[in-house]
């Protein structure tokens, strides 16, 4: 790394701080104007540095015979900024260029924001490329987001009224870690600024900041290095080297346009008296929904008033939180069944065998999602009548409410009913359904279903005294079985001390209260019943714990702790121990 540390990079990484610093004020101290009003000299200055310094590096790759792409790129994107802002402004002056650039923002300052996070991407590269492991970067990558998404959340112009640090901390990491408890009202108590910055913090999240960098990367250099590959490959569970970084692209791609053709329902589905700023609160809600964040504009979360009968908008968010609890290998999967079967249909004669392109870990995620779906919902329209779905007059209505609430408790988090009104038997059917979690490789948390139909599968072998599982003409892994277990002993293990702290620290709540805020923690599901707000210091700080674990799985960070340690080549004798 430092044989790389030229006069130009150092240049580079000045630039760069620079920006970090003019960013900083601008966005983030809405009552800074007696510095604001140098930014008409600092802004061209910066934005000048920034072009010249592009154009030496493309002048330095081209006279070694390089690739200049990236600052070829940052060339145009940065010309277009200039030229668009010039317009823009043009268009929409109402005093002098002078005076508009002290009071409002227009595209520069906004395309400089995402120019940063294409160099902070190219930065992170540079640190992974320090220690080659993928567990513990993963793990790494998480914590950083959580770190800087706590300062932004801190700076003046992100709260209404200020913020302590351990409720931005526990802000921030609820976000990073897509569960969705809060312990301030996102809708009031943050500023337009501090809700972009949880909006982003929960889409970093969702889909991981290895896989945004690997996508810049990838985009820019078309191509990545075999050791980018090989974090890929074993954080996205993909088995072919050659093709991971093409996967990485069509996950964040794929992700971004069912983000937004949910908003785009989303919006449809609003009325113009229901909320403000619509836009906004569709585009929110929908990566909200797509991330499994159950993060919310309405204070009451979709049990506002003007939401809890919006089913339109309702069934839109469940369809988002099945799409990101199932994850995108998922979706792939069936979508080549589709395809080979719709291919088939115009064949004829030359249909093609299409029985093994559905994989099983796909088949298993599928049907124990849709058995745990069928179920809840079941559950709950028997359960609740006397309570949370009395309101709901219509059929729909209850069966809307009862299908929300079931796919909502596996890690979505979002609520259109008062969780404290639920029954007992609702209560602790939803607290097994957050346990279980959504799928691997999703957006979800939980143990994940594969984990769950795995244990489940095992009981069934263990009393037939079959060897391995098998489902149809596969066995499954004796790897993956004791993986399964081991995920499940440590869920409980977390949970279990999570309940102990919190019962110590608000001895005032419930046990099924405690209870209740520990698996929603550790699942990484958001719901609660009514006491985040009000827990101790000390219990923010356990639950902030756990929800981080909840969403990196403490078994990843083990793996990376001890992967490196010598496996011994030579066996000890078995022997049998009693288990009953």
């Amino acid at each position: 790394m430092w044989n790389r540390l030229t006069l130009s990079n150092i240049a580079l990484l000045f630039l760069d701080l620079i920006l970090i610093v003019f960013l900083v004020f601008d966005f983030g101290f809405k009552n800074f104007q007696e510095v604001r009003e140098y930014k008409i000299i600092a802004l061209p200055c910066l934005v000048f540095a920034l072009i010249a310094f592009n154009v030496y590096k493309y002048r330095i790759f081209k006279k070694r015979g390089q690739n200049g792409t990236i600052p070829k790129i940052n060339l145009i994107y940065l010309s277009f900024l200039v030229v668009f802002e010039m317009v823009f402004a043009l268009l929409n002056s109402e005093q002098t260029l002078a005076q508009d650039m002290f009071n409002a923002r227009y595209i520069l300052e906004y395309g400089l924001l995402f120019y940063f996070l294409t160099r902070l991407s190219f930065l992170l590269r540079r640190i992974y490329a320090l220690y080659f492991n993928p567990a513990i970067l993963f793990v790494g990558s998480f914590g950083l987001i959580a770190i800087v998404g706590t300062f932004l959340l801190m700076l003046p112009a992100a709260t209404v009224n200020g913020i302590s640090f351990v409720d931005a901390f526990f802000t921030a990491t609820s976000a990073t870690a897509v569960t969705g408890l809060i312990v301030v009202d996102t809708a009031f108590d943050f500023t337009p600024f501090g809700q972009t910055v949880i909006m982003v913090l929960f889409q970093l999240g969702g889909l991981g900041m290895l896989t945004f960098t690997s996508f810049f990367a990838y985009f820019f250099k078309t191509g990545a290095s075999y050791r980018e590959s090989l974090y890929m490959q074993n954080i996205l569970g993909h088995d072919q080297l050659g093709g991971v970084m093409s996967r990485v692209m069509q996950i964040v791609v794929f992700s971004l346009i069912v983000e937004a053709f949910g908003a785009l329902l989303i919006y449809v589905s609003l009325s113009p008296e229901a909320v403000e700023e619509r836009g906004f609160f569709a585009i929110f809600h929908a990566i909200s929904a797509y991330c499994n964040a159950g993060f919310s504009l309405a204070s009451d979360g979709l049990y506002d008033v003007g939401l809890r009968f919006n089913y339109f908008m309702q069934w839109t968010v469940m369809v988002l939180i099945v799409f990101g609890g199932l994850g995108y290998h998922i979706a792939y999967n069936v979508m080549q069944y589709l395809r080979h079967f719709i291919a088939n249909i115009f064949k004829g004669r030359r249909k093609k065998f299409i029985a093994r392109v559905v994989l099983l870990n796909t088949k298993i995620t599928l049907v124990t999602t849709a058995i745990l779906i069928v179920a809840g919902t079941v559950f709950f329209l028997f359960s609740e009548q006397p309570t949370v779905l009395q309101e709901h007059t219509t059929n729909f209505g209850k069966l809307t409410t009862a299908l929300f609430a079931s796919v909502t408790s596996r890690t979505a988090g979002f609520n259109t009913v008062d969780m404290a009104d639920f029954t007992i038997p609702g209560i602790l059917f939803m607290i097994f359904l957050m346990w279980v979690g959504a799928s691997p490789a999703s957006t979800g948390g939980g143990i994940k279903t594969t984990t769950f139909a795995l244990a489940t599968l095992n009981i069934i072998t263990v009393a037939r005294d079959s060897p391995y599982i098998e489902i149809g003409t596969r066995r499954v892994a004796s790897d993956a079985v004791k993986r399964a277990f081991a995920i499940i002993s440590i869920s409980l293990v977390i949970i279990g001390t999570g309940i102990l702290l919190l019962l110590i620290f608000n001895p005032e709540f419930s046990l099924i209260q405690i209870a209740f805020e520990v698996f929603s923690a550790y699942s990484t599901v958001g719901l609660s019943m009514g006491i985040t707000a009000s827990l101790s210091e000390h219990s923010k700080y356990v639950i902030i714990f756990i929800m981080f674990l909840g969403r990196i799985g403490l078994l990843n960070l083990m793996i990376g702790l001890l992967r490196s340690m010598n496996q011994s080549a030579y066996q000890y004798p078995e022997e049998n121990i009693m288990i009953n």
